[in-house]
C-alpha cells in the first residue's frame, strides 16, 4: 500500500495536554502531522490522537508505523 505524505492532514486529540487545550489542528502536509503527533506530543497514544486524510482516519499506532516506514520523507529529531 502506497501512502501520500504529501496529502492534507488533521490531526485531532481526545484529551487535554495540561496547560495547553489543543484539540485539533491542521497540516499543509501528512509528513508535517505525523513529524508533530510523534516529535512534539509527549504521550501520542494516551492523548487518544488520530489523523484524518481525506475518508481515510489513523489511529496513534498507525500514526507511529508511518513514522517509522522507510519512505517517510522529513528528516526525523536526533535519538530516533
Amino acid at each position: 500500500m502506497s501512502f501520500d505524505y504529501s496529502a492534507p492532514a488533521e490531526l485531532f486529540l481526545s484529551r487535554r495536554t495540561g496547560k495547553a487545550r489543543i484539540k485539533y489542528r491542521r497540516f499543509a502536509t501528512a509528513a508535517e502531522a505525523i513529524r508533530y503527533a510523534i516529535e512534539d506530543l509527549p504521550a501520542l497514544r494516551s492523548l487518544g490522537a488520530w489523523m484524518q486524510i481525506g475518508d481515510e482516519r489513523f489511529n496513534s499506532d498507525e500514526i507511529y508505523g508511518l513514522y517509522e516506514g522507510s519512505d517517510y520523507p522529513l528528516r526525523k529529531s536526533l535519538g530516533d
